[in-house]
């Protein structure tokens, strides 16, 4: 039976706060008791290398009662970012592959002079480890996950506040804030696992469709062999080709100034209004037994802190879907156009990309699972038949002038239907202009006075003569 947290029976005369002690030994502050820590890591998502959880609490056991600036504890993140990334072989560039990734960019931005209305950027392009990415990119990650960070923290301290016994809130002390930064902790940890193992993975700073590090140009050349093993092509051909698309994100992003904003500004959107069981967090703090820790690990281990998504929160990704398609499909058209005749193997490398921006790797996955957040184009094949079909109507600069407004840009349904976006377009310019026509007529009193020959006046006109048998006028 397990015993009253209230009436410890250790006899000091100071009562200790039972779940201050509970979370001091859970993190490592007398040991880790009988919880294994592997079974925590497992549960947290984390790895279960020995040595790699003894630094990782280590450092969490430091920073238990050190004041924490917000939900997410991003020391934590970008060290444990730091060190998966350099886990999984990442030698420094070399000065030969600073040098292949700056003529492979600088023979892309002339390639696609030839495509695209949109000018050279003039960014110098740069070759980067996966360390160098994880520095570059952490602080957009961070703008992106910080609200399901603040969502997942407010919902778990007012569950803890609510359900907790008025007797022990005066015994809480620093137990609240403590608890706060062992969320903050466990999230910072995830998400520097995440962030560490898409450096692996992609192989350029605008990869994902999103620009996380803003104006640069980038490749990572370990990440770019690493895409070739298997494909059996020259490996110059895989590492131009991927500049081509840098560089046409790079065109995009610079110089349609509103669509960084756009686009991070919808992911944050999304974030914000991400729903969380709170009835899940609720059912943990009820049952919440210091001197059960198992229950704790078991609770992590389903998940409790995932966000749940809400009908209105598919409809807001579907919208974010429909801009990133946008975007892949529009450098996936591009880079086609740049080099279907100058690399033999660019119909191969399209393809294969397609597939990998639609599916995704296995840390994208993770990301996703951890902040309920998807960035896959899944409609970038329609998106790019789209873009395709405005080049053939508009030529290049009628298709590249969508991107001078937002409310240019297509929708989910221009890309069901292409063929038919241009028509839709002339039906809503034609909407509005008779709308500015009313209003004008209406600014310029044109609504005020009835116009000659209507109903008001009997249908006849006054053209100053008296009719016949009329009083003669005064």
């Amino acid at each position: 039976m397990t015993s009253n947290p209230l009436n410890p029976s250790n006899g000091d005369e100071n009562p200790k706060d039972p779940l201050a002690e509970m979370l001091q030994n859970l993190m490592g502050g007398k040991g880790m008791g009988d919880i294994d820590p592997a079974e925590l890591a497992k549960a947290a998502g984390l790895p279960d290398d020995p040595n790699l959880l003894a630094q990782m609490f280590s450092q969490v056991q430091a920073m238990m009662s050190a004041p924490s600036e917000g939900p997410v504890n991003w020391k934590l993140a970008h060290d444990n970012a730091r060190r998966v990334a350099a886990g999984s072989s990442d030698p420094s560039v070399t000065a030969s592959q600073s040098r292949e990734v700056d003529e492979a960019l600088r023979l892309a931005e002339l390639w696609l002079d030839q495509v695209t209305d949109l000018p050279a950027t003039g960014l110098i392009g740069k070759a980067w480890s996966r360390a160098e990415w994880v520095e570059e990119t952490l602080g957009t990650w961070k703008r992106l996950t910080e609200p399901v960070a603040n969502s997942i923290a407010n919902a778990l301290s007012s569950a803890m506040a609510e359900q907790m016994p008025e007797e022990m809130k005066t015994m809480m002390g620093g137990a609240t804030s403590m608890l706060q930064n062992m969320g903050g902790a466990i999230f910072g940890m995830q998400l520097g696992q995440a962030i560490g193992a898409l450096s692996a993975e992609v192989v350029s700073s605008t990869d994902i469709g999103v620009p996380l590090a803003d104006l640069e140009m980038a490749l990572l050349p370990g990440n770019v062999a690493k895409f070739g093993e298997g494909l059996s092509l020259p490996e110059n051909d895989i590492r131009l080709f991927l500049a081509v698309r840098e560089a046409a994100h790079a065109r995009l992003f610079v110089h349609v100034p509103w669509l960084r904003g756009h686009l991070l500004g919808a992911i944050e959107a999304y974030a914000r209004g991400i729903h969380i069981d709170t009835s899940r967090i609720e059912e943990l703090a009820r049952d919440l037994d210091p001197s059960n820790p198992e229950g704790i690990q078991e609770a992590l281990s389903q998940g409790v802190f995932m966000p749940q998504r809400t009908p209105a929160q598919e409809q807001a990704l579907e919208k974010l879907e429909t801009a990133l398609a946008l975007v892949e499909g529009w450098v996936d058209e591009l880079t086609a156009a740049a080099t279907g005749k100058v690399l033999p193997s660019a119909a191969a490398l399209r393809e294969t990309v397609r597939r990998r921006r639609a599916t995704g790797g296995p840390a994208e996955h993770a990301f996703a699972s951890l902040v309920g957040l998807e960035l896959r184009p899944r409609r970038l094949r329609e998106a790019a038949t789209l873009w395709a079909a405005l080049k053939q109507e508009r030529g290049i600069d009628g298709r590249d002038a969508i991107w001078k407004h937002p409310d240019l840009l297509p929708t989910a349904e221009d890309l069901e239907d292409p063929k038919g976006f241009s028509e839709r377009r002339k039906l809503a310019e034609a909407s509005s202009s008779e709308v500015d026509d009313a209003l004008m007529k209406l600014l310029d009193g044109g609504f005020d006075a009835p116009e000659a020959g209507t109903a008001e006046d009997g249908g006849m006109k006054d053209d100053g003569q008296d009719g016949p048998g009329a009083e003669p006028r005064t």
